[in-house]
């Protein structure tokens, strides 16, 4: 992977976007047993149900995850010297999710050249389910 040139780089520029397929069950059985999540929310529809919600839906670290995959999809993972996210909204089933960055600033962090990265992750729908930022060296 050859990282992107910070000279080359300017604020607004995008990351290549990434979208995963539908959420379905199976990719919420296989998340609980990989993360040893089984929190009977997201693989239980009577357990949903009796929660007030219409069905299961996605673990938030999963969502989580795909936002990280947009970022070391740019560049390698060891490039990243901050992650964060803020959750706002449940992600359904069915729901197409979108990942996206946008280069929010330049700088230099301890004598690294750096971009600060705005992240999202939005459904098929726009409406946005998970917010994050990055902190990446160049």
């Amino acid at each position: 992977m050859t990282l992107p040139k910070y000279n080359d780089l300017k604020v607004g520029d995008t990351i290549p976007p990434l979208v995963k397929r539908p959420i379905n069950r199976t990719t919420l059985a296989l998340f609980a047993g990989a993360s040893n999540d089984h929190n009977p929310m997201h693989i239980d529809i009577d357990f949903a149900k009796k929660s007030g919600f219409e069905d299961v839906f996605a673990h938030g670290m999963l969502v989580m995850a795909y936002l990280g995959q947009v970022v070391t999809n740019w560049v390698p993972q060891t490039a990243i010297r901050e992650f964060s996210t803020r959750f706002k909204a449940i992600t359904n089933l069915g729901d197409e999710l979108s990942c996206s960055g946008v280069i929010e600033e330049k700088m230099v962090v301890n004598g690294e050249n750096c971009v600060k990265l705005a992240l999202s992750v939005v459904n098929q729908k726009g409406e946005e389910k998970l917010a994050g930022s990055a902190i990446v060296a160049l």
